[in-house]
């Protein structure tokens, strides 16, 4: 029995003795690696390139102002301008164009062959009764059914005009009233809105018609179907022409009721910034 128990004993000391042998290997062998690799110097990084970022910067094209006249106009190429309003002027093939608008006045005029590019009816001649741009005619037939809903009669007493019919008219004009006279209430040939086939005079065309009840009521809902009063009153230094109660021009809807400023009428002119000077 005494045997057996040295024995048991002698077992769990050479267990006992073995396991601490493995522990100093372990830690010692861990010591040494920790050792080896903090002799060993960390690989220096490389420098990185500082570059330098150059921010783009769009510079918006500085524009070459507007023409102040006809004669600065006529020596206008196509190309971009800027009104004095800071909208941008479009001129392509010697049309002018702000917003999509045709401008038509005495600074602006139209190629001596222009005809409307969307027209209601076909052009063949060089006068017509009734306008000829499709959506401006269908917004007047809107505008002359409500009106004649209401017992009022409106109609088109001059539409279009092409650039030799307004030839006839200005030259007769002159040859009644004299050059400045008729500058004040008769286009000159090409810079006629007429001719662009986006304007109308209704009814009596003089200065009766702003008295009427029709007259009274165009002046008050005219935007409403796109149209604007284009030569209002006390605005004849901007427009270059006299108050025309009767001479309606289609600009659309949203730029019609801003013009219309609750009845207190705003030219073409004054709202984009542009002159209307021969």
């Amino acid at each position: 029995m005494a045997k057996r128990r040295r024995k048991r004993k002698l077992k769990k000391k050479v267990k006992v003795i073995f396991i601490i042998f493995l522990l100093i290997i372990l830690l010692g062998g861990t010591s040494i690696y920790m050792l080896s690799n903090n002799d060993k110097k960390p690989p220096k990084e490389k420098p990185k390139k500082i570059e330098e970022k150059t921010k783009k910067v769009d510079h918006e094209p500085v524009l070459k102002k507007a023409p102040k006249n006809s004669e600065e106009y006529t020596s206008f190429g196509d190309g971009e301008y800027k009104t004095d309003k800071g909208y941008t002027l479009k001129v392509a093939k010697g049309i002018a164009t702000v917003e999509g608008n045709i401008i038509v006045n005495k600074t602006y005029s139209l190629p001596k062959d222009f005809r409307p590019t969307d027209p209601y009816s076909n052009i063949d001649k060089d006068w017509a009764i009734e306008m000829i741009d499709k959506t401006a005619t269908n917004a007047f037939k809107s505008m002359q059914s409500d009106a004649q809903a209401i017992g009022l009669n409106i109609y088109i007493a001059s539409g279009f005009r092409g650039y030799n019919s307004q030839e006839r008219i200005y030259n007769s004009y002159v040859a009644k009233d004299g050059r400045d006279a008729a500058d004040t209430y008769s286009a000159r040939p090409g810079y006629s809105e007429h001719q662009s086939g986006l304007c109308f005079d209704l009814n009596s065309v003089n200065d009766s018609f702003a008295a009427t009840n029709e007259g009274k009521w165009v002046n008050d809902n005219a935007h409403l179907y796109g149209f604007v009063i284009r030569f209002p009153k006390g605005k004849e230094d901007k427009t270059g022409y006299q108050y025309e109660s009767w001479h309606l021009r289609y600009v659309g809807k949203d730029l019609a009721k801003k013009l219309y400023n609750n009845g207190d009428w705003i030219s073409l002119e004054e709202y984009y910034g542009l002159t209307s000077s021969y």
